[in-house]
């Protein structure tokens, strides 16, 4: 139960239970902005990826309509950010805030533009689209299920948007929501038991504890136990489905202790310090009950994704303002966790293509805009409230492929955050990404699936 809610006479015992442990991974240091601040104003800095999307937000706002987008480069620790139509002033401002400028052909409006054409022109179930900066175009992704008349549909409408601004390409697998029949949490539906991932404990508005999942687990079933065969154990309050992909469920029993970590296996969990935006190019981890802990990259951000509709044959399940990764995942581990190292909630995983033997990339419903909807917030037990943005990834190159399931001793496992780059007695690999857990995080301890 200690994943889930945890009654309070178990609360102490849990929160104690969170310690630095995994002393022999190797974590890479953070750089902030001002340790380069030597190098001159106009002079390309280092940022944590947390301190890169902050400045990257407020460039946004002062660049106006020259802001073509921005992602981090996690090799360089550099924010890049890209401009369109710009004047040399309006690059000068960007690159005193310690930015890597590229001018860019196609902005913003754009992109967005185009974006609008395809969910107009080619929402076809097997399709995705989301804007890439570092390509400066929309990058348009086709499962295997795509073929002909839709593939010739599909491959028309992204030709029709110019080679300098839309890129079709092709996915090994099918894009699918990742709910399935196992364990974690389950409930009842019309086809048989349902399986999804738990993925962030919250605090509701009426101050109730809760809990965040995907929204195509909420509308699938009501009530939600933490065992195959018990007693339900909490209710959906809000699903939402498609459109946006989340659900906030609360438990049954108002004096549930549910303070919110990530329990990334082997006893260990990472602290979640409050919600976050993703960033292009930054390294994040995602945990779920069918594949445990994995790692990779935010590849897209704002993405369209036309799932097959489940209840519909002929149909079609549109979810829009999605984070793209190419994070493997499985079915099981729908509604489960994205995070960063620092204990930011990034996201829920809504779904994808791929498994975690051949990879494949995942689809993530914002965090952020699942408070916002529903006016959860991450409670004392997780050190902050939600959106404020505090946790970013401070390893340069995360294993792309893995991690393994929990508990099978493959996984990424969490450190303490106190080993550096030139310590030999750490003993570990500096490519491996590596969450941090530590009871500077906060206190207490729930699970994200």
């Amino acid at each position: 139960m200690s994943h889930k809610r945890i009654p309070k006479r178990k609360a102490a015992m849990a929160a104690g239970g969170v310690m630095a442990l995994g002393a022999a991974v190797l974590l890479l240091p953070h750089a902030d902005a001002s340790q380069d601040a030597a190098t001159g104003a106009g002079a390309p800095r280092t940022f944590a990826a947390k301190d890169a999307t902050d400045v990257a937000s407020r460039l946004a706002g002062t660049l106006g309509t020259a802001y073509a987008g921005a992602y981090y480069d996690s090799a360089r620790q550099r924010l890049v950010v890209n401009v369109a139509g710009a004047d040399d002033e309006t690059v000068a401002r960007a690159e005193k805030a310690g930015a890597d400028v590229r001018r860019v052909g196609n902005s913003t409006a754009a992109l967005k533009s185009a974006a609008r054409t395809l969910r107009t022109s080619a929402t076809i179930p097997g399709t995705s689209w989301a804007v890439d900066p570092r390509t400066d175009k929309v990058v348009v992704t086709a499962d295997r299920t795509v073929t002909g008349a839709e593939w010739n549909k599909l491959r028309s409408a992204v030709r029709g948007l110019g080679e300098g601004v839309a890129t079709l390409k092709r996915s090994a697998g099918a894009f699918r929501t990742f709910a399935s029949g196992g364990d974690a949490i389950f409930a009842q539906a019309q086809g048989g038991t349902v399986r999804c991932s738990l993925g962030f404990n919250v605090t509701a508005a009426d101050g109730s504890p809760a809990f965040l999942t995907a929204g195509h687990c909420g509308v699938a079933a009501k009530q939600w136990a933490d065992s195959q065969n018990g007693q339900p154990v909490a209710t959906v309050d809000q699903a939402t489905f498609p459109g946006n992909d989340f659900s906030l469920v609360k438990y049954d029993d108002p004096a549930t202790e549910a303070p919110s970590a990530v329990d990334v296996g082997g006893g260990q969990s990472v602290q979640i310090t409050g919600a976050a935006e993703a960033a292009v190019g930054e390294t994040v981890f995602r945990m779920g009950s069918t594949t445990g802990l994995h790692n990779g990259t935010v590849t897209g951000l704002d993405a369209t994704v036309n799932f097959q509709s489940e209840t519909d044959p002929n149909g079609v399940d549109t979810v829009t303002g999605l984070i793209q990764t190419d994070v493997c995942a499985e079915p099981g581990d729908s509604g489960g966790s994205l995070f960063t190292q620092d204990g930011g909630a990034v996201g829920l995983t809504s779904g994808g293509s791929g498994d975690c033997t051949q990879g494949g990339e995942t689809f993530f419903q914002p965090v952020t805009a699942a408070l916002q909807a529903t006016g959860a917030t991450f409670g004392a037990g997780s050190g902050g409230q939600g959106g404020d943005g505090a946790a970013g990834a401070g390893d340069q190159a995360g294993d792309q492929t893995g991690g393994g399931r929990s508990g099978d001793g493959s996984a990424a496992v969490p450190g303490d955050g106190s080993g550096t780059a030139q310590d030999p007695g750490t003993g570990g690999d500096s490519r491996a990404g590596t969450p941090q857990t530590g009871s500077g995080h906060g206190n207490g301890r729930g699970r994200g699936h």
